[in-house]
Formats: structure tokens, sequence, C-alpha cells
């Protein structure tokens, strides 16, 4: 089995190394990743400037090992298309320094690397963690918890057009309370605009998270249960077209009829 391993936090990122030393253990693993942290950069590609893959012997086993100058898209895309002699079999995205909830589904590069895999029809899993600080982090507490969820991963076959959101609580496999297969809370907003003036009395405006302050999560969602202890598991679907809705949209346009000439002459200057 083929792995191809991407992350939005660099190719530096500890996260990664412990993503890649658990994966090792049940496939061929190869890393294409961003060189620098390109967090919520969300399913952007590079088009302006050429993008360059540089091997890196960073990762001791892996098949292959490339830091790209680009997005998490990017390294997925040129992984599937350029790197690697065939197709992986699955994408995995992580481990996240921080969680994926709620909306940061569309702001995410994390997530975007593995809903690009999906684009070409390959399983992928999106990976977080529910820690801020690296400094703080004992990854290998982290690949312990993380270690079974991936077998049964693997044991079993991800629906098609659909990806994973996995997040992890930061506990030991002792502490964790099991998994849970959420939805997302997508009326949380997380992030909001603060405004500071400049030293010429400007105002300008940054985002603040404030995911540590929040409170009065929905019990069944993605936000209460990691922080209740539970490795939480969102299913995504990704569709490119809504049959169903096909017919519906259909009848809006269905009066409209550009050849007649009984239309009221309309000055569109």
């Amino acid at each position: 089995m083929k792995i191809l391993v991407t992350n939005d936090d660099g190719i530096f990122a500890p996260g990664l190394q412990a993503l890649v030393e658990v994966l090792q253990h049940f496939a061929d693993v190869y890393v294409s990743c961003p060189d620098q942290e390109r967090s919520a950069v969300s399913h952007s590609i590079t088009l302006r400037v050429p993008l360059k893959a540089k091997p890196l012997p960073l990762f001791p086993g892996v098949k292959g090992c490339w830091a790209v100058n680009g997005t998490p898209a990017d390294c997925v895309k040129l992984g599937i298309e350029v790197l690697m002699k065939n197709p992986p079999d699955l994408v995995i995205s992580g481990i996240n320094h921080g969680p994926n909830l709620g909306r940061d589904l569309y702001y995410s590069g994390t997530m975007a690397g593995a809903v690009e895999g999906l684009l070409y029809g390959i399983p992928a899993v999106a990976v977080s963690l529910n820690a801020f600080s690296d400094m703080d982090i004992n990854y290998e507490k982290v690949k312990r918890l993380f270690y079974p969820i991936v077998e049964v991963l693997l044991q079993n076959k991800i629906p098609k057009g659909v990806f994973l959101n996995v997040n992890l609580p930061y506990l030991s496999r002792e502490m964790c309370k099991g998994v849970r297969t959420v939805p997302l809370d997508m009326k949380v907003a997380r992030y909001s605009y603060v405004g500071l003036n400049d030293p010429h009395g400007q105002v300008y405006y940054w985002l603040k998270d404030q995911l540590h302050n929040m409170k009065d999560f929905e019990k069944d969602s993605d936000y209460f249960l990691l922080r209740n202890g539970f490795v939480t598991v969102s299913p995504i679907e990704f569709r490119t077209f809504h049959k169903r809705k096909q017919e519906q949209i259909e009848r809006w346009f269905s009066h409209l009829n550009f050849a007649s000439t009984d239309e009221e002459e309309i000055d569109y200057a």
C-alpha cells in the first residue's frame, strides 16, 4: 500500500514526523509538503510562480520526500501527477497543529490537502490535534493514540466521494474516552475580528481565535466531544454536482426565452 502525506504546517512540523512514523508501520510512505507554514490557505493553488519540489532526507525509510514551495493542494497535485510513479492508495494530511472543527473546513490547508486527493478519486483523511503549543506536546503520546485509529481506517474502505476529518484530543491512550462519528458544528464562529489602532490612529483588524473562551457547544457536535476527551471523526461528502437539485434549479430558468422578440428594450450601458 502507498500513502501520500501532506500538511499545512510545513515539512519540518513535528506533527508531520509523528504521522509519518505511525504510517510507516502499515505502508510505503511518500511525503510532499509545503516548504513553510501554509495554514488557512484553503484550497488555493499556485499559478503565477513556478513550483519547485526539493528532495529532502528528513524521514528515514520513506519512499520519497519533497519540500514544495506551494500550498497543500499543490503538494498533493504535484505528488500524484509528477513525483510518484503510480498514484497512492490513500492521501493523509496532518497531523495539524490545532484542531480543525466546524467552519474550519472551508479555510484549512490541512483539509484542502485531503480534498485534493479526493478530486483524483483517492480516499483521503485529514488529521488534527487539539493542542496549540509545540513546546508542550509529547508526540509519543499522540502516536500511541493515533496508531489504533490508523489500523481501523486501513481495515475499512472509505466511501467513495467522502473524506474523513479526524480530530485527536491531546490525551494519553488510556485517558481517551473513545471515538465518536459526529457532524461539523457549522454554527460556531470560532474566529472574530479585533480592531486595533496603528500609531497614526487608523484602525486595522486582526483575526483572533476564540476557541479557548468558547462554551455552550451542542452536545453531539465535534467541538463539544473533542473538548470532552473523544476522538472525533466527521465524514465529509464532497460533491462536484448535486444531481437531486438539478431539476429544482432547472425550473428556475424554464420560463426564460432568449429568442423572444417581445422583451422590453433594456439599456445595459
